[in-house]
């Protein structure tokens, strides 16, 4: 009798830790860019914290390859092909206006800075308005300093650049590319290895981490700007019925992982690679050269315009006083650490 006692107990015992394992929450995650990338990698360490701060609730299963293709990737999450991951909102143009605010030239030269400010002009604004509706944003970010890159001439001016052609990631540069006279194709960044090599395209515009990470050793010229020449609007998502469907327990910690803790997790990532990058090109022998004053004002006259256009159209998207939030999102990248 006792014996049976005691398989009844074990067999219970077992039905029990079987139905809290099934209990576990499991997120497919996708990425677009290589495993080493710093999205990647970041994506990964927020994912283990995640793990970590659920106490082993929630973990993710990280695919071996995109479930779609980067401009795809909204969509996919959508949608429920994945559960996780993260795109650029230019890859779709004109889907996207609000977050248009956080690609404009000269906003600041650390992805830290601007990707924690960005977030918080986000939560405050963006978010209410439903700029990512359809999807769960974990967190918004951006990249560094986006700089032009080419494999034939230094670049010193408008001039200079509109006699070459380069690939563009979308977005406000898209705009302002078109407004310069400039010659460029909008394409993801897993492209650009390709598009160098082949001489299908002159050069790039990305930020220094882009250089070592697509591997581009055909580089040969760099110009930078003050603040950036332009930046780049990610969101970071997750899909909205998986997120809907966590316990208020683990909502918990998804909600405490997620905002500024997300953005500066990107944001660290990014500036560390950008530095390394550039001792990299150093070594590659990449000349770089800082706009002049006269170049800076050129790409002024025409952002001026750009971001007259887009207060126009985020009013519309029911942005109230979108020139006044864009002051204070400069303010707020000046106070970011």
């Amino acid at each position: 009798m006792k014996l049976r006692h005691l398989f009844a107990a074990a067999l219970s015992t077992t039905v029990l830790t079987s139905g809290l394992a099934s209990a576990q929450t499991v997120f497919t995650v996708s990425s677009w860019l290589p495993p080493t990338h710093t999205l990647s990698t970041v994506q990964k360490n927020w994912c283990d914290l995640l793990e970590k701060e659920s106490a082993g609730r929630m973990k993710c299963n990280i695919l071996p390859k995109s479930v779609a293709a980067p401009p795809g990737t909204f969509d996919a999450v959508r949608d429920g092909l994945a559960d996780i991951s993260y795109t650029v909102d230019g890859y779709t143009p004109g889907r996207f206006i609000n977050t248009q605010v956080a690609e404009f030239p000269f906003l600041g030269d650390s992805s830290v800075a601007t990707s924690v400010a960005y977030q918080r002009i986000y939560s405050k604004y963006f978010a209410p308005l439903g700029e990512h509706r359809g999807v769960k944003a974990l967190a918004v970010f951006t990249h560094g300093p986006g700089i032009i890159f080419n494999s034939k001439k230094p670049v010193a001016s408008a001039a200079d650049a509109a006699t070459l052609k380069f690939r563009i990631g979308g977005g406000n540069i898209n705009e302002l590319s078109k407004a310069m006279g400039w010659n460029t194709t909008l394409k993801p960044a897993p492209e650009s290895f390709e598009l160098l090599s082949t001489g299908v395209m002159d050069g790039t515009f990305f930020p220094d981490e882009s250089v070592a990470s697509f591997k581009l050793g055909m580089v040969k010229h760099a110009t930078t700007f003050p603040g950036g020449l332009y930046n780049t609007s990610f969101v970071f998502m997750m899909n909205e019925d998986k997120y809907k469907g966590l316990s208020p327990q683990d909502k918990a910690v998804v909600d405490k992982l997620s905002g500024e803790v997300a953005a500066r997790m990107f944001g660290e990532g990014w500036d560390k690679v950008d530095a390394a990058s550039r001792d990299m090109q150093k070594s590659m022998g990449v000349t770089r050269v800082a706009a002049d004053k006269a170049f800076v004002k050129a790409v002024m006259d025409k952002q001026d315009y750009l971001e007259t256009k887009w207060a126009a159209a985020a009013q519309v998207k029911g942005l109230k006083n979108p020139k006044g939030v864009l002051a204070e999102f400069r303010a707020e990248i000046a106070k970011a650490k």
